[in-house]
């Protein structure tokens, strides 16, 4: 019996399976998501989606899908199923008697007398999809037709019928390979046995993504299909079908299978489950070790990688990753900030907390591996010159004011995590001073002092000291809300704005905090009774006249309720953190509680990971990208939090 169990009598069921979405990545940047019954519901569904180097390293849909039909006693029977308006054609998913995830993800199809598996497989560090068929039983001559359906086109865009395409092939051993549009690589469509390919080249007009209709974008496809190839099969042989943007060696691929199958990490536990998913969003490159914020639409982000970098490869015990991440990050520091999203050379430099996130990440690095000394010699220097900057001053208003807190942003522009934006406009601007800028600002000072006193950086530690004690008064007396005793979100020239938010939790969670005990306490009870709950914590208290506690929409509509009361899983390892910090082993019975609540979401929504976002309100689906980095990466530090303290 396998960890991840699906109910096969519910397979059918549209309802039950369109909800259920699969990924797999090479671990370089690539990936095939679909459903498990291999229906796409969003225009960022497709058997390969790979980065392009030659488009600035974004993702592109080459293979949409690929039908399977059965041939015998001269009947056809299509195993596809795909979403027109208002139908589904083929329906082959009433053929379909199983699924199972482990170790890949694997379709069993019954059809008369004919029982076969269908098994994906996206291969590791390549760029190259295999499919395995194996005839589990027949009492006839089998043959089957395979037909790809090819999209070339960018992730985030839909592609129609033109006359710009290239229907033009070229054979190659056992197959053929395309490339529809110039610029783009060949895709090499082989089979590891003799088949006949039979061009039949032609549009299929007006797939319906139903997702991106529920979200407001454009959701009807074009997709080519050039032709379809024809093999027969016999009972217990299977057949490999390879969609790879090199010519590959058919003779090796049934070995190459096997070992990449046994190259598969098991997810035979919530813990493994998590760790695949972590796996999943470390990216390798050459020299570049990067981290994807989330799938399937998500790329690289600063903030996000240095906020899941510690859960993503400390709590998997693997340092070196985590330090490999430090190093190509810390390569693209350029005055004091990090890039936002993208990388140095096409991004803009607009988010006041990721360099702050990175010194929390050094930390918890430093905790680890307890080298301090070889960590202040990898990054004291540039952790000085951050501090330096934003105490100097960058640009969108970021600067430490004589009061040792730091002011940051400027109108129609937003800095924070909270960083949504509807028609041009921030949903919570938060201008001034934000409470978790400056708390990990104290921290940031903090730490570096700790490291300069080690290494007996005196003039760090004397040009510094002062100013930390004065963040530390000046950060009580700014921000406490002495009336309700908790943390101001922000503080502007108006005064304090006392929404209650999850931003103050940070105040009592990160390692140097500019706040007593009692304030802590403080914090956690308003924040425990207003926004907590076992999916994450809500960005805005439901009392709140602006609370949104559904996200749902088209985009304008789904931003609005984004940080205005969705709940976020990533809060929960601060919080928590805070919580094991006042209350000791007895926060063990919470943790326990939430990381079984996200153990039954195992095969839901994004299956054997953890998705972006749920609603605030009851019964809390899952929303956003189907597996989020932060989210796998904050609740594996509450499992480690809690092995800890049992």
């Amino acid at each position: 019996m396998s960890y991840l169990e699906f109910d096969k009598s519910e397979l059918v069921n549209l309802e039950y399976s369109l909800n259920r979405e699969i990924l797999s990545t090479n671990r370089a940047g690539g990936y095939f998501s679909t459903t498990i019954i291999l229906c796409n519901t969003r225009k960022y569904h497709g058997l390969m989606v790979l980065p392009l180097d030659q488009y600035d390293g974004e993702r592109h849909v080459l293979l949409s899908s690929v039908d399977e039909t059965v041939i015998q006693h001269k009947k056809e029977f299509n195993l596809g199923i795909h979403r027109f308006p208002g139908i589904y054609e083929p329906r082959g998913h009433k053929y379909i008697v199983d699924f199972e995830y482990e170790p890949t993800p694997k379709i069993t199809y019954r059809v008369g007398g004919v029982v076969l598996e269908k098994e994906l497989l996206f291969v590791h560090n390549e760029e190259q999809l295999m499919i395995r068929y194996t005839l589990k039983d027949a009492h006839s001559p089998t043959k089957l037709w395979l037909k790809p359906f090819l999209a070339f086109r960018n992730a985030h865009n839909i592609t129609k019928s033109n006359l710009f395409i290239n229907k033009r092939y070229k054979e190659i051993p056992n197959g053929v390979k395309y490339r529809l549009y110039s610029g783009f690589p060949y895709l090499h469509l082989q089979l590891n046995k003799a088949n006949e390919y039979v061009p039949t080249p032609d549009w299929f007009y007006n797939f319906e993504y139903m997702k991106e209709v529920t979200r407001g974008y454009d959701a009807h496809e074009d997709l080519f299909v050039p032709g379809f190839f024809e093999v027969s099969i016999k009972k217990g042989e299977s057949v490999i079908f390879s969609a790879s943007t090199s010519e590959q060696i058919t003779s090796s691929l049934t070995r190459k299978f096997n070992a990449e199958i046994l190259r598969r990490p098991k997810k035979d536990s919530f813990e493994n489950c998590l760790r695949n998913s972590a796996h999943q969003f470390i990216i390798k490159k050459g020299k570049k070790t990067e981290i994807i914020a989330g799938y399937p639409w998500f790329g690289r982000w600063g903030r996000d990688t240095f906020i899941a970098l510690p859960g993503l490869t400390l709590s998997t015990n693997e340092p070196k990753l985590c330090k490999d991440v430090l190093d190509t990050m810390s390569s693209e520091l350029k005055n004091g900030l990090f890039p936002n999203m993208g990388n140095a050379k096409s991004s803009a430099f607009n988010s006041v907390d990721a360099p702050l996130w990175y010194f929390w990440a050094i930390q918890m690095y430093a905790k680890h591996t307890g080298d301090s000394k070889g960590v202040w010699t990898l990054y004291g220097k540039k952790m000085k010159s951050i501090l330096a900057a934003y105490r100097d001053g960058l640009p969108y208003n970021i600067k430490m004011h004589d009061n040792g807190l730091v002011w940051a942003g400027e109108k129609g522009v937003a800095l924070t995590w909270m960083d949504a934006i509807v028609h041009g406009k921030p949903v919570t601007p938060r201008i001034g001073y934000a409470v978790e800028i400056n708390a990990l600002w104290y921290n940031a000072i903090m730490f570096t002092l700790e490291l300069a006193r080690e290494n007996r950086d005196s003039r760090f530690v004397k040009e510094w000291e002062p100013i930390a004690q004065t963040v530390a008064q000046s950060f009580r007396e700014v921000f406490w809300y002495e009336k309700k005793e908790y943390l101001a979100d922000y503080v502007d020239e108006e005064g304090q704005n006392i929404f209650v938010r999850p931003n103050q939790i940070f105040a009592a969670s990160l390692p140097y905090s500019p706040i007593t005990d009692d304030m802590k306490r403080g914090v956690l009870e308003v924040v425990e009774k207003e926004l907590f709950t076992l999916k994450g914590l809500r960005t805005l208290s439901p009392l709140n006249q602006h609370y949104q506690g559904r996200y749902e929409g088209d985009q304008a509509t789904r931003d609005s309720a984004y940080h205005q009361g969705t709940a976020w899983p990533w809060l929960l390892g601060h919080f928590m953190e805070a919580y094991y910090l006042i209350h000791g082993k007895a926060a063990n019975a919470l943790a326990k509680k939430i990381l079984e609540s996200f153990e039954e979401d195992m095969n839901q929504h994004g299956i054997c990971s953890i998705s972006e976002i749920y609603d605030g309100d009851p019964p809390q689906r899952p929303r956003g990208a189907i597996s989020q980095a932060w989210s796998v990466a904050e609740i594996l530090r509450i499992k480690r939090l809690y092995e800890m303290n049992t």
